[in-house]
């Protein structure tokens, strides 16, 4: 098929009109029969209502709060542990905390992996990088290249390219399958948003064991509420990026709470892993995010035209200008090509050039999460510079002037770098997601992490004590 591409492209200034449009609201998922993948069907009214701004605002402000007020309350006792940190029942809690996570976080990613196995195509297909460009900008609809539904805030409805288009009452259809909203995003990413207030438990398990709770973690914690909030609000496409990596890494997390507190041995480099995908999620996930402001793609656009081939009825050329009038007002759509007609009872294939994004919301949501994840990347490469310099500063003073060829100096600063990264990595970790935060007192020194490379010691017991201290 001709025309069809992606390409980079500067976003309507329009879209980022604050505060963004209320339209379109939420479309709940449709009730269907219940499985193990879906144990329950979400009421609309309950589905709306937790939608409500006001719902992970007034929340995210009452935990930081009430973590601030535990933070005083700890230092005015010298941090120690409250009395119930050191009872069973509290054990098993955080054990079981653990457990659920670590479960429903699997549950997610398997739900979601599937929904996006189904609603996203391979760009090997006939429609190529349009169609699974098309397949990632676009939520409702019939699955196809130009089938999707959008929502066009100018002219305040639903449409679309297609003839034939899925509408059920004005609305995209609730029960067309192919796209990621009715395949699972409006399911799993509604109870993946809930799950962000249950996560502030691990915030009261710190305080509780008279632990401090960073500010960037309550900034995290509570964060994450808002920018879920916003994504499924708006149906913003990238949101099921944070639905699907953070489930996974999650999943991975959890699980690995769960083994050290049954005092089950992990590997080191398992904890390596795991710390440097917690901290990637972020840094790959704010590019990928911003990233769909600056795309389009073109689909197919097929004109109708009459059959009645008498001198009076209309020409063909001003059909094609009547339709598209009608179908590109009022949005960035670009007619950049024609065809031939193919069928009887057609005219000539249009080829129209679409955004990625089309509504104030979706942009909303989109730069709300970039500018959230904005002061991670940023401590991150803060850690990083700051261990760089400080293993260069200590590999100078080992050289202690001795010579050494290029090569060894290229595989010196590459090791330094790499080192760097793990301990920006962990440091991040370490100001995100707490010490100890779902560690029971018996495995608190199975998930401590190491630094195996020498640094410059300035005296006795140096190394081991900056060791004991990672």
């Amino acid at each position: 098929m001709d025309y069809i591409g992606i390409m980079g492209t500067v976003p309507d200034a329009r879209l980022f009109s604050f505060p963004p449009s209320s339209v379109p609201t939420p479309l709940a998922p449709t009730p269907t029969a219940t499985s193990i993948l879906r144990p329950f069907n979400i009421p609309e009214p309950i589905y709306q209502a937790a939608l409500d701004a006001r719902v992970p605002v007034v929340i995210a402000a009452l935990y930081a709060a009430t973590a601030k007020a535990c933070n005083i309350y700890n230092l005015s006792r010298n941090k120690k542990p409250w009395a119930i940190s050191k009872t069973r029942v509290f054990k098993a809690f955080v054990i079981l905390h653990n457990i659920f996570l670590a479960v429903y976080s699997a549950w997610t990613f398997i739900g979601m992996g599937s929904a996006m196995i189904r609603g996203v195509q391979s760009p090997f297909g006939p429609e190529g990088l349009a169609g699974t460009a098309d397949s990632l900008c676009r939520l409702h609809g019939a699955p196809g290249l130009g089938n999707s539904i959008y929502y066009n805030e100018v002219t305040g409805s639903w449409e679309s390219t297609a003839q034939d288009a899925a509408f059920q009452n004005g609305l995209p259809s609730a029960t067309q399958t192919g796209r990621l909203w009715n395949e699972g995003l409006s399911y799993y990413g509604w109870i993946f948003y809930l799950s962000k207030f249950y996560e502030v438990l691990d915030t009261f398990i710190i305080l509780a064991k008279g632990k401090p709770s960073s500010t960037l973690q309550t900034y995290h914690h509570a964060g994450a509420m808002i920018c879920m909030w916003a994504g499924m609000r708006y149906m913003a496409i990238p949101i099921w990026v944070f639905v699907v990596y953070n489930s996974f890494i999650h999943t991975l997390m959890y699980t690995y709470y769960t083994l050290t507190a049954f005092s089950v041995k992990v590997p080191t480099i398992v904890k390596r892993s795991l710390t440097t995908m917690q901290i990637m999620q972020f840094l790959i996930g704010a590019s990928y995010t911003m990233l769909h402001s600056f795309i389009s793609y073109t689909v197919p656009v097929t004109v109708p035209i009459s059959k009645d081939n008498s001198a009076d009825s209309v020409p063909a050329g001003s059909a094609i200008d009547a339709i598209k009038n009608l179908v590109f007002r009022g949005t960035p759509n670009t007619v950049v090509g024609q065809n031939n007609a193919t069928s009887s009872g057609s005219g000539p294939a249009l080829s129209a050039v679409q955004p990625c994004i089309l509504t104030t919301g979706e942009t909303y949501a989109i730069w709300m999460n970039v500018v959230y994840l904005a002061p991670l990347t940023y401590l991150f490469v803060s850690f990083f510079i700051a261990s760089y310099l400080k293993r260069s500063n200590a590999s100078g003073k080992l050289a202690n002037g001795k010579r050494t060829t290029l090569d060894r100096r290229l595989s010196n600063n590459v090791t330094m770098a790499e080192k760097a990264g793990w301990d920006a990595a962990r440091g991040v970790e370490r100001e995100v997601y707490g010490q100890g935060a779902n560690k029971t007192d018996s495995d608190e020194s199975a998930v401590a992490t190491e630094d195996d490379t020498p640094v410059a010691k300035k005296g006795k017991g140096k190394g081991k004590s900056r060791r004991a201290k990672a």
